[in-house]
Formats: structure tokens, C-alpha cells, sequence
């Protein structure tokens, strides 16, 4: 714990080293395939993650490995465009703390994520988009396991609403504005890196899951104890193991992103354009 404690106070100076006077309220993390949201940001300060101690450097492919400051639509954002999954083991966890935590301690208050999922409706298949209400965690991890660090929150975090209900509704509101396809349902979090079985797939729809990714989870989980706001839009790139015909693939999975890329666009534009026209960040 003190050593990720160090590292989050480093990355903090090297941020503000290179954007001084910079508070954001809004953290974004991209999914699979969704970086050209980053591209969308004005006045941007691109940090690549080798400079900030404790971000992990994937090496999978549709993730990039900077983060970006600037503007959206006159809110100040910070963006991680690229992500750390449990699945690649490690440090894998310690960078997923560093990361919220340097978020929070810039000053963010609200967290909003995207990701790219396996639907499990088979209804709703590549190009349509789902706001997390609940989760199941699947990955039988938790980031919070250990010594608990007093200085970002109380050891046992409540995770009701953790979507947050407000945001969610605006989400929703929006995209049917828009006439984007969002739909509202339980993302099911598993560790990967291998898709799921045609078993678990089953399983899953009858535990109540509407999607299934291999991230997200943590992230809230780290959030919530911090404190942060969070809403989560995953982008359906798929349908689950055995409701359609096609054999999983991640390249399949960055084919599906592009589909659904333009309404995460228009969605993530609108959501931050009323969050600063309501003041609200």
C-alpha cells in the first residue's frame, strides 16, 4: 500500500507538470476499439502511460496507452484511452488503484467508462449499446482485498446504486433523443483472457445477465470507495458463445466496436454537453 500510495503522488506531479492548473471533474476510461473518443478533445495534453509510475502498458491490440487532459464541450475531462484487465495478471490490480486514485486526487468526481461486451439478448447484437445498472462479478476478485487504505474510503463499500440511478436516466434520456439503441441491463464480469463457454453463457442468462465483459468491474468497485460517481456504456460487439454463428475472436470483438462507435460518440458528446450546461460537473 505504500508504495502504490508513492506512485499515485508521482503520477499527480508528473499530470500537473504538464498541465498546470488543470482540475478535471470527469474521468473517462475507452474500451475495445472506442479511442477515437480521445481524439474529440480540445486543447489536449497527451501523456503516454510510461510516464506515469504504476499505469500498466497493454499490449493488446485496440487499447492505446495515453492519457489525455483537455476539453469536452467545456467540461474538463481526463481520458485513459487503454485499460488494465485482471486478466493480465501481475501488478494488474495495483495499477488498477493507481489509475482510479490519480483520478480522484486530480479532482474528478465522476467516473464514466465504456467497454466492449457480449450481449446476451439475442435482440439486441453488434451496434447496439447497454448502460450498466447492476453487475455480477464473475471474476472472484476484488481490488479491495488486503489492508484497507483509509485515505480514499471506509473498508466495507456499499454498492447499491453504484451506478449511479441519476446518471443512468440521463444516459437513457438521452439516447432516445438521439435515437441511439440503448438498452438498460446487468453486466456480467469475468476474468478472461478466454471467452465464455456456451455453459456459462446459459448460465448467465438465467442468473440474470444481459451482457458479459472481461473489465469494468474493478474499476467501480475502486470508484465507489473513493467516492466517484460512476456510469458505465458498454458497446455490444457480439453475441454471446452459441446465440449466433460467429466463432469468438478479439478481432472480431474490435469489428463490432466499430459499429456501435459512432453512437458512443454522439452519446458520450451529448452526456458531457448537459453535464456542463446543469453545472453538474
Amino acid at each position: 500500500m505504500p508504495s502504490t500510495n508513492a506512485a499515485i503522488k508521482r503520477c499527480v506531479a508528473t499530470i500537473k507538470e504538464a498541465r498546470p492548473n488543470f482540475t478535471p471533474c470527469l474521468g473517462l476510461i475507452l474500451g475495445s476499439g472506442l479511442g477515437a473518443v480521445a481524439q474529440q478533445i480540445d486543447q489536449p495534453t497527451i501523456i503516454d502511460y510510461r510516464e506515469l509510475d504504476g499505469f500498466y502498458v497493454s499490449s493488446l491490440e485496440g487499447h492505446s496507452k495515453q492519457m489525455h487532459l483537455g476539453l469536452l464541450h467545456g467540461v474538463p475531462v481526463v481520458c485513459l484511452e487503454g485499460r488494465t484487465h485482471l486478466y493480465e495478471g501481475g501488478h494488474a490490480i495495483d495499477s488498477l488503484k493507481i489509475m482510479i486514485r490519480t483520478l480522484k486526487m486530480l479532482g474528478c468526481n465522476m467516473l464514466l467508462t465504456t467497454n466492449a461486451v457480449g450481449s446476451l439478448r439475442t435482440e439486441y447484437g453488434p451496434g447496439n449499446l447497454m448502460v450498466i445498472e447492476d453487475h455480477i462479478n464473475f471474476t472472484f476478485q476484488n481490488p479491495l482485498m488486503g489492508p484497507n487504505d483509509h485515505e480514499f474510503g471506509d473498508k466495507f463499500v456499499s454498492l447499491d446504486n453504484a451506478y449511479d440511478r441519476d446518471l443512468r436516466t440521463k444516459l437513457l434520456a438521452l439516447a432516445r433523443k438521439l435515437d441511439i439503441p440503448l438498452f438498460s441491463g446487468v453486466y456480467v464480469a469475468t476474468l478472461g483472457p478466454t471467452f465464455e463457454s456456451h455453459a456459462e453463457i446459459r448460465a448467465f442468462k438465467m442468473l440474470g445477465g444481459d451482457a458479459v465483459g472481461m473489465s469494468t468491474v474493478p474499476e467501480t468497485i475502486l470508484a465507489r470507495h473513493c467516492d466517484l460517481k460512476v456510469a458505465s456504456i458498454c458497446a455490444i460487439t457480439n453475441l454471446g458463445a452459441g446465440l449466433g454463428t460467429e466463432i469468438l475472436s478479439h478481432a472480431g470483438t474490435l469489428r463490432g466496436a466499430k459499429l456501435a462507435m459512432n453512437h458512443v460518440i454522439r452519446l458520450i458528446f451529448a452526456f458531457v454537453e448537459e453535464l456542463g450546461e446543469s453545472r453538474y460537473c
